[in-house]
């Protein structure tokens, strides 16, 4: 089976590294024409000029700040008044870790705009087109953690549900359409952020780094951390006519660590 997303756009949110990134570098491999969308004006730029260029795709990026809501609104209102998005991955960065007793609620009104406002607000700019041209893809980035919650990422767990709640609302009502919404639940892959959780999870454990990795690892059934550019590759099945009538899942993608069905 081959994928060809020649002559369709994407915006890839959180794209400069990780997931976000080898997500955008699939697509691009795919034949799309992708922007991407991060803090690091120099990353963006250096990832932009490397992505692969098939069948006269062009590539773009837009500077925003997923943690400035406000900000965020304005830039992203911009954006689509002059383009136009067929596929949509929906990703941001992370809100910070912690217990359920450790945040209060203003941590929580943060991650609902950093995880929640964001998405939905960006997705509405996007279908506007999707509706019009009766073919799109929504593509949420959320985690695990919305089916067996992690002690630590108290408001990741919270927000990423109403997320993939709000996803499964709006795929039944745009399935007419042509447009398919569906959420990746996000297992351990080897990125950035992980190795940043465990550098905390090894300062409070007082253990090395390495041995926190090692456990992560044994919880997982195919005893390995993944690989994000087998993330790209869910990605872009998903994003293309052969997931035509796939809409409203959510699909792990965790080498088998939830337990739950």
């Amino acid at each position: 089976m081959q994928i060809s997303l020649q002559g369709k756009r994407a915006l890839v949110g959180g794209s400069s590294r990780g997931i976000g990134r080898a997500i955008a570098e699939q697509l691009a491999e795919s034949g799309a024409s992708v922007t991407l969308m991060a803090r690091s004006e120099d990353q963006l730029k250096l990832i932009t000029k490397g992505l692969p260029k098939h069948g006269g795709a062009m590539h773009d990026y837009l500077v925003v700040d997923f943690t400035d809501f406000n900000s965020y609104q304005k830039k992203i209102t911009r954006y689509f008044e002059n383009h136009k998005v067929d596929i949509l991955v929906n990703n941001t960065q992370g809100p910070s870790s912690g217990s359920a007793l450790e945040k209060d609620i203003s941590d929580y009104q943060q991650a609902f705009d950093l995880l929640f406002k964001s998405v939905v607000y960006t997705t509405q700019l996007a279908l506007k087109h999707m509706m019009e041209n009766k073919w799109g893809r929504v593509i949420n980035v959320a985690s695990i953690s919305v089916k067996e919650p992690l002690s630590y990422l108290a408001l990741s767990n919270t927000i990423r549900a109403a997320v993939v709640t709000w996803a499964k609302s709006l795929a039944n009502e745009v399935a007419s359409d042509k447009i398919t919404v569906n959420s990746i639940l996000t297992g351990y892959f080897d990125t950035e952020r992980i190795t940043d959780l465990n550098k905390k999870k090894s300062e409070q454990m007082g253990i090395p780094v390495d041995e926190v990795r090692k456990a992560m690892e044994e919880q997982v059934p195919m005893k390995r951390i993944g690989d994000p550019q087998e993330y790209g590759y869910l990605v872009c099945f998903l994003a293309s006519d052969k997931a035509s009538y796939i809409t409203g899942t959510n699909i792990p993608i965790d080498g088998g660590l939830i337990k739950s069905l």
